[in-house]
C-alpha cells in the first residue's frame, strides 16, 4: 500500500515485507528516507534527512545556511543547484543554461500499474497485485512537467521505478542525461556485484568492496553487451548466498546504459542506473515527451539467493507475456554444430528422423537457409528460400518434418544486412553509416537503421510473409554484430544523439508486431550468444540463448551467473558435442546433459553420429527433463557452491510446496586420494518433510540433508576402482527428491 502523510509530505510505499519512503524537502525536490525491511505505517522519518549546518565551502541555498543538497539524500536530483554529485538530471535549455528546478505539484495514486509506451516493462493482470504513485514535479522557467513513477508489488521485495518528462512550453529543449532511478544511501559499508565477460564468457559474477569516488558498468555498443549486463547489487559485508542483506538494480532495457555507484566525501552511496548519457541528447519541442525505462530494485534481507528468488517470481508473473509464459517449451534441436553451412534437405531430414527417435519435438534450423547464404559473407537482409539447398521449396522441406511429427523453427538475424545481398543492392542507403566515413563490418555485416520505420516495415512483411508460408512453432532471432559509425539519414543533425535510443525503440516495435500478430510462435532472442541477455527482450521473447559458448564447464560458470536475476526458464541451454566447438575440452554426455538440465534444454549436435549407448544415455535425459519441467520452470532457485570460488559448484530447485526438488553437483576436477565421505548440505527444505531420493534410493529427512548433508558416490582412489561411481576430470550428478506423504 502507499501511505501518504499530507502534512509532512511523505510517502511510504510498503507491502509488509519491505519500505520505500520519501518526501518533499523545504526547497520543493525530493529527499530520500528510507529503503529496506517493512516499517510500522504511522513511521515519521521526515525530520532525519535535514541536515546540521554543512562545513564552511558547501554551498548553499539563499537564506538558509543549514540547506545544501550536497549533504542531503535526494530522490531524483538535477544538476547544478549546490550538489556536486552526478545527477540523475540535466537539461540544456534555449539559452544554453544546464539549470533546472523541479519542483513538486502534486502525486497520484492508482491500483495496478501503467504500461510504459513503446517499451518493456513490468505489468499486473489484476490491478489489486501492485500500486503505483506518481510524483508530478513542474520547472516554471522550462514549462516542463516531470513525473516519477514508483510502483510496490503485493507479495514481492521489488518497487519499480522510471521517469517521464514533457515539454508543456513554446521552446525547444534538449535532455542529455535523464536516469530511470536514482537512490541515495546513508553509507557505503557495500560490496558491488556486477555480472561482466566477454563473447563466449557472459554474466560472470565480479565483486568488489565501494570506496570513494565513481564505480560504474555500462555499454556503448548499442546493445546492453556480453561484457556487462544491466544489473548490479549491493552486499552487506556480513551477507552471503543465503543470508544478509542486498540491494539490487535491473535495466530493464537493450540498448546502451550505465549503472553507477557513487561514494561521496561523507561516504554516503548514489546509485544511478538508465540510458548512458555519452551520445544521447534529446530534443523535445513543444508537447512533445520522453518516457525512460524501467528499473526493478529488489530489497532482501536472505541474501543473494533471496535477491535472485524475487526476480525470478517477478519475472515470470510480471515481465513474460504470451501463450508461452507458464507453457512448458519444446525440447530442441539446433542444426548449427551439427553442420554449419554445409547442408541440403537430404542431410537435414536425416538429422530429423534421428531426433525425433530420441524424443526431441522441435527441429530448428539454423543459420544458412535463406538468399543464396553458403558462408558469412553474403544474404543477410534477403529473407526468402535458398534454392540450391531447398530445390522443391522450404515448404517441402516442413512437409516432411511434420510426417516426421517434428514442430519447426528458424534462424533470423532481423537487424542486420550484407553488403552482398539483393537489399543491400537495391536499398544501400537501409544500412547505418556516417557520410563520407568508410564503414567498419563485423562478421562480415552491417546494421540496418532499425530507427527508421519504413526499414523495421520492410523486414517484418518479409518475416511475416515466411512465418505464414512455413507455419512457423519458433523463432531464434540472432544478432551478431554491435552498431558502429552510428548515424541515421533520417534525422536531424540536432538529433543524431537520438539515434541508439530509435534504434532499440525500432527492434522492440519489431518484435511486438511479430508477439501480437503471431503469439503462437516461441521466439527465443539471441546476440551473439548472450550478447543482449537483458529483461528487456524477455518481455518479447520469454527465453534468450545464454552464450554460444556450449562447454558445460562453461556454463557452470554462466548458468550461475545468469541466474543473479533471471529465471531458468529464460536460460538458453544446450546439450552440444565433445570436444566441444569453443573450447575443444573432452566431457562426458552425462555432465553435459546435467548442466543443460538446469535451463530451457536442448541438443545442438548431430544426432546420426551418436553410438547405441549415446542415443540410449539422450533418451533418458530428455524423459528426466520432461518428468521435471514443471519443477526447472516454475520452482525456487538456490545458489549452494559457486564456481567461481572453488572446485565445485552446486545448486537446487525447490518446489514452491517444498515437497520436491532437484539438485545439481558439479566437480571440475578430480582430487588424488579423495576424502573417503563426502556430503553435500541442501538448503530450502522442510526440515520435518521424509523425502525419498530416487538416484540413491533411500529416504532422508529434509533436516538431515540440509544440516549434514546428502552423500555423494564414492570418488576414484585407486584400491576402490571396482565401487568407484566418480571418476575423473567434469564429474557430476543429479538427484531428484520428493516428499513421502
Amino acid at each position: 500500500m502507499i501511505i501518504v502523510d499530507e502534512k509532512e509530505k511523505q510517502f511510504h510505499l510498503t507491502n509488509g515485507q519491505i519500505s520505500y519512503i520519501f518526501f518533499v524537502m523545504k526547497n520543493g525536490h525530493l529527499g530520500s528516507l528510507y529503503f529496506g525491511d517493512a516499517l510500522n505505517e504511522c513511521t515519521n522519518l521526515s525530520n532525519i534527512n535535514q541536515q546540521l549546518y554543512p562545513n564552511t565551502y558547501s554551498s548553499h541555498i539563499e537564506g538558509d545556511r543549514a540547506f545544501s543538497l550536497e549533504t542531503l539524500r535526494q530522490e531524483y536530483p538535477v544538476y547544478g543547484t549546490t550538489d556536486y554529485r552526478e545527477p540523475a538530471l540535466s537539461i540544456i535549455g534555449e539559452n544554453g543554461s544546464h539549470i533546472s528546478n523541479f519542483i513538486y505539484k502534486y502525486h497520484i495514486i492508482t491500483k495496478g500499474k501503467p504500461i510504459l509506451e513503446g517499451l518493456p516493462s513490468t505489468y499486473t493482470e489484476n490491478e489489486e497485485d501492485a500500486e503505483t504513485i506518481q510524483i508530478v514535479l513542474e520547472d516554471t522557467v522550462l514549462a516542463a512537467e516531470l513525473i516519477l513513477s514508483y510502483t510496490i508489488f503485493k507479495d514481492l521485495r521489488v518497487i519499480t521505478r522510471s521517469a517521464y518528462i514533457c515539454n508543456k512550453g513554446k521552446n525547444p529543449f534538449f535532455l542529455e542525461r535523464f536516469m530511470s532511478t536514482s537512490v541515495d544511501f546513508p553509507d557505503k559499508d557495500f560490496s558491488m556485484v556486477q555480472l561482466s565477460g566477454a563473447w563466449a564468457r557472459e554474466r560472470y559474477v565480479k565483486e568488489r568492496r565501494l570506496e570513494t569516488g565513481i564505480q560504474s558498468i555500462s555499454s556503448l555498443r548499442g546493445a546492453s553487451s556480453h561484457q556487462h549486463n544491466p544489473f548490479l547489487a549491493f552486499v552487506r559485508p556480513d551477507a552471503n548466498e543465503m543470508q544478509g542483506e542486498v540491494f539490487s538494480f535491473n535495466f530493464i532495457y537493450s540498448s546502451n546504459f550505465i549503472a553507477q555507484a557513487e561514494v561521496d566525501q561523507f561516504d554516503c552511496l548514489r546509485v544511478t542506473m538508465g540510458i548512458h548519457p555519452f551520445r544521447f541528447k534529446w530534443k523535445l519541442n513543444s508537447n512533445e515527451h520522453f518516457q525512460s525505462p524501467e528499473v526493478v530494485m529488489v530489497h532482501s534481507n536472505s541474501g543473494l539467493n533471496g535477491m535472485s528468488q524475487t526476480y525470478h517470481d517477478l519475472y515470470r508473473k510480471y515481465l513474460i507475456r504470451g501463450v508461452w509464459k507458464e507453457v512448458s517449451r519444446p525440447i530442441l534441436l539446433n542444426n548449427w554444430e551439427a553442420t554449419y553451412f554445409h547442408f541440403n534437405e537430404k542431410k537435414l531430414l536425416e538429422i530429423a528422423e534421428a531426433s525425433k527417435e530420441l524424443g526431441i519435438e522441435l527441429f530448428v534450423l539454423d543459420d544458412g537457409w535463406f538468399g543464396n547464404r553458403n558462408d558469412a559473407t553474403s544474404s543477410l537482409g534477403d529473407w526468402f528460400t535458398n534454392k540450391s539447398k531447398f530445390p522443391n521449396g522450404i515448404q517441402h522441406f516442413i512437409s516432411e518434418l511434420n510426417r516426421i511429427g517434428l514442430q519447426f523453427g528458424l534462424w533470423f538475424e532481423p537487424e542486420m544486412i550484407s553488403p552482398k545481398s539483393e537489399l543491400y543492392h537495391n536499398q544501400p542507403n537501409f544500412a547505418i553509416n556516417t557520410p563520407n566515413r568508410p564503414n567498419s563490418l563485423g562478421r562480415n555485416q552491417l546494421v540496418l537503421d532499425f530507427s527508421r520505420k519504413e526499414i523495421v516495415d520492410a523486414i517484418y512483411y518479409q518475416i511475416a510473409s515466411i512465418i505464414e508460408e512455413t507455419n512457423l512453432s519458433y523463432i531464434k532471432w540472432d544478432m551478431n554484430r554491435n552498431i558502429t559509425e552510428a548515424y541515421s539519414l533520417h534525422l536531424a543533425y540536432d538529433q543524431q544523439d537520438e539515434f541508439f535510443h530509435r534504434y532499440i525503440l525500432g527492434v522492440y516495435g519489431l518484435y511486438e508486431r511479430l508477439h501480437t500478430n503471431f503469439p503462437h510462435i516461441l521466439i527465443e532472442s539471441c546476440a551473439g550468444g548472450g550478447g543482449r541477455f537483458d529483461a528487456g527482450l524477455l518481455y518479447y521473447a520469454p527465453q534468450a540463448w545464454a552464450s554460444d559458448d556450449t562447454d558445460p564447464i562453461e556454463r557452470l560458470k554462466i548458468q550461475y551467473g545468469s541466474s543473479f536475476a533471471y529465471p531458468l526458464s529464460s536460460i538458453g541451454s544446450h546439450v552440444s558435442t565433445s570436444p566441444n566447438h569453443q573450447t575443444l575440452r573432452h566431457s562426458s554426455l552425462k555432465t553435459r546433459g546435467n548442466v543443460a538440465l538446469f535451463g530451457t534444454f536442448g541438443y545442438e549436435l548431430d544426432p546420426t553420429t551418436l553410438s547405441e549407448l549415446e542415443k540410449t544415455t539422450i533418451k533418458n535425459q530428455i524423459g528426466f527433463y520432461k518428468r521435471h519441467q514443471s519443477l526447472i520452470q516454475n520452482g525456487d532457485f538456490y545458489r549452494i557452491a559457486s564456481p567461481f570460488k572453488g572446485n565445485e559448484t552446486s545448486w537446487m530447485i525447490v518446489s514452491k510446496e517444498r515437497d520436491e526438488a532437484l539438485v545439481g553437483w558439479y566437480k571440475v576436477l578430480a582430487t588424488p586420494n579423495p576424502q573417503k565421505y563426502q556430503y553435500l548440505k541442501l538448503t530450502g527444505l522442510e526440515k520435518d518433510y521424509l523425502y525419498y531420493v530416487e538416484q540413491l534410493d533411500r529416504f532422508f529427512h529434509g533436516d538431515e540433508l540440509m544440516y549434514h548433508g546428502i552423500p555423494l558416490p564414492p570418488e576414484f582412489n585407486g584400491p576402490n576402482k571396482k565401487i568407484a561411481k566418480r571418476k575423473g576430470d567434469f564429474q557430476s550428478e543429479v538427484f531428484y527428491l520428493k516428499q513421502k506423504k
